[in-house]
């Protein structure tokens, strides 16, 4: 039986709600501070001097960090109030793609997402991060889940194959041949499957479509996309609507970060010759196994997953999502602010209170050594 427990209830349920950055990423007044990581101010990101953190932070983007984020805003707003500071951070799940929009229409000081910038997103950026490109992050790693709600049925084994059949509609039914061979032990009912997908534009649908074309490309012919591109099923929004919609059906199946999966039914993905259920360490090894994706400008980092990978104890379905910041940062206590803060996240205090409460795996110390070198690159003022 593959079942987690949701570790950060109780936080959930403080309902963090984002708003925007009362001195967003161009805006605010010129100090006259030439400050990148040299500055006096500047230095918080790597001292971690925060008495001097005042105002607000805002921050929105993908679901799938909202567990990570609520556990790294609350502690973080925690260590600034120990040193005299008083900044609030909040962050607003609202899927990677609006996220996006909101950094890059300067509503937000950060983004998260679970898909890169793009090439034209990341030429717009100049205009909202005071003339200089804004860059990507690695700061949260997870494996995606896939999640189902079946009466007697806890776990399953489940080949790209099959869940491309699933989610393209081509399977239909949970006793239906393609399933029974690979569960030979499990009791599969003639019930109808009901695939559930993202309503929103979503990182965490393009990872997950990009998992299907890349290990089935002959069953969905779709394409990484963020947003649905078949009819039927049902759908939610955000990764929350999208685990009510499975819970409150019997027959549902969808895709979720793993750290949301709660008491569903999970599935163990076969990776070459074996099953391999999600977990932090399985997910990790993907990662560690995959390149940095070419073309990327210096403190762009990204990591371009092999979905192919038949390393043993590895789970391919996994994301990697990113905190989307400026380069530059015209406003001084907005930039200190998201050095200091992104800072913090990339430590090993904040992955591991990432690990603790939202299942994540932690960065390892070179790509948590390569983020902190580019938050160290970050101008203000």
């Amino acid at each position: 039986m593959n079942v987690r427990q949701n570790k950060l209830a109780s936080l959930a349920a403080l309902g963090l709600v984002g708003g925007l950055a009362l001195t967003a990423c161009g805006g605010g007044s010129d100090t006259g501070s030439t400050s990148g990581s040299g500055s006096d101010n500047g230095g918080a990101a790597a001292s971690g001097d925060y008495a001097s953190l005042t105002g607000s932070l805002a921050g929105a983007g993908a679901s799938s960090q909202q567990n990570a984020q609520t556990a790294w805003t609350e502690s973080f707003m925690g260590l600034v109030q120990a040193q005299g500071g008083s900044l609030n951070v909040t962050y607003d799940s609202v899927g990677s793609g609006t996220g996006r929009e909101q950094f890059l229409s300067n509503q937000a000081a950060f983004a998260g997402t679970d898909a890169a910038l793009t090439e034209e997103e990341l030429a717009s950026s100049k205009e909202v991060c005071n003339g200089e490109q804004a860059f990507d992050l690695p700061v949260y790693i997870s494996p995606i889940a896939v999640v189902f709600n079946l009466d007697g049925v806890d776990s399953l084994n489940l080949s790209p194959e099959t869940i491309a059949g699933i989610f393209s509609g081509k399977i239909t039914k949970w006793n239906d041949e393609a399933i029974t061979k690979e569960n030979p032990d499990a009791t599969l009912p003639d019930l109808d499957i009901v695939p559930v997908h993202r309503s929103d534009k979503s990182g965490t649908t393009e990872n997950f479509t990009e998992y299907l074309s890349e290990t089935a490309g002959d069953v969905w012919t779709d394409g990484p996309v963020e947003e649905w591109p078949t009819s039927g099923g049902q759908s939610g929004e955000g990764t929350s609507g999208l685990i009510s919609t499975v819970e409150g059906g019997n027959g549902t199946i969808g895709y979720a970060d793993a750290s949301q999966a709660g008491n569903l039914g999970t599935a163990a993905i076969k990776v070459g010759e074996e099953y391999v259920p999600y977990s932090a360490d399985a997910a990790a090894k993907a990662v560690d196994a995959s390149p940095r994706e070419e073309g990327r400008e210096d403190h762009d980092i990204v990591v371009k997953l092999d979905r192919t990978t038949t390393e043993s104890g590895a789970y391919p379905l996994v994301l990697v999502s990113y905190l989307a910041v400026c380069g530059s940062y015209a406003d001084q206590a907005t930039g200190d602010a998201v050095k200091s803060y992104a800072s913090y996240i990339v430590s090993a205090e904040g992955q591991k209170a990432a690990a603790d409460n939202a299942g994540a795996a932690p960065l390892s110390d070179e790509l948590s050594s390569e983020a902190q070198a580019a938050i160290d690159a970050i101008a203000v003022g």
